[in-house]
């Protein structure tokens, strides 16, 4: 697929996470994530600055077996204050191979999140932080709160994340929903450079606010390894439960550079 098939709001986002790259200067720092489905209650310092690839593929339904799509995110994160950090999603964007869609590239939205520390994981008896996010894109909406909880136990690291989300979409944004999620994630440091675990994903969604889904699990383990100023994290998920319109397997995988 060359470049030149893009749309030109992707080429744009693409374009923005490069330049971005480019022009911040390089530091020998890698705050690394342990998790790519769970987030951690911890706020980079103040200051700080951080590029995040993602990359989630999810494949396998069986209602649709010619399923495969591929997300991808740009994500710039700010250390803006003591316990509060900023991140930018400069796009988000998936390539799609289905029954409706024939490898197809679109472009989702962008988004601004905010997640505040409260207490301190090692220190308190247990850490927590408030997570906000606004979402925007072509004919799509979306507000989520996330509540995160932390503990740091020797080279243990637990996190759990309680997740609401509403989104709209249609050109009146008239097609609401809501969606409830838990994830949960154990993560043993084995040498200062790498770390490996396990998360666990639950969902459900709420159509139109009035009619629930199934509920959806997912279980794998994570790996993460930590360079000098850079790091990558991969956590393939495997479906525990029996839902045919939601893929059997899942895996992202996050690549950050400090700067």
């Amino acid at each position: 697929m060359s470049t030149e098939s893009l749309p030109l709001r992707l080429q744009l986002g693409l374009l923005f996470a490069t330049a971005a790259l480019v022009m911040l200067p390089a530091k020998a720092h890698a705050d690394a994530r342990r998790f790519t489905f769970v987030y951690e209650s911890t706020t980079l310092p103040v200051g700080d600055i951080e590029y995040e690839q993602w990359a989630t593929w999810k494949t396998d339904k069986d209602d649709d077996e010619s399923f495969d799509r591929i997300d991808f995110r740009h994500e710039l994160e700010f250390g803006i204050a003591e316990n509060l950090q900023v991140g930018l999603y400069l796009s988000d964007w998936r390539v799609e191979r289905s029954e409706s869609v024939d490898n197809g590239a679109e472009w989702r939205n962008m988004a601004v999140e905010i997640i505040m520390s409260l207490t301190d994981p090692v220190t308190d008896p247990i850490g927590s932080a408030l997570y906000g996010e606004i979402k925007f894109g072509d004919e799509l909406l979306a507000l989520e709160g996330k509540i995160i909880l932390q503990k740091n136990i020797g080279k243990w690291v637990f996190a759990w994340n309680g997740t609401v989300e509403a989104e709209w979409e249609g050109s009146d944004y008239s097609e609401d929903k809501g969606e409830f999620k838990q994830t949960l994630g154990g993560s043993y440091q084995f040498k200062p450079e790498l770390l490996a675990g396990f998360e666990v994903l639950h969902e459900i969604e709420y159509d139109g606010w009035s009619e629930w889904s199934d509920h959806v699990v997912y279980l794998g383990p994570n790996l993460s390894y930590r360079a000098k100023d850079w790091w990558i994290t991969a956590t393939p998920l495997f479906q525990l439960t029996n839902i045919d319109s939601e893929p059997n397997f899942e895996l992202r995988l996050i690549f950050g550079i400090d700067f």
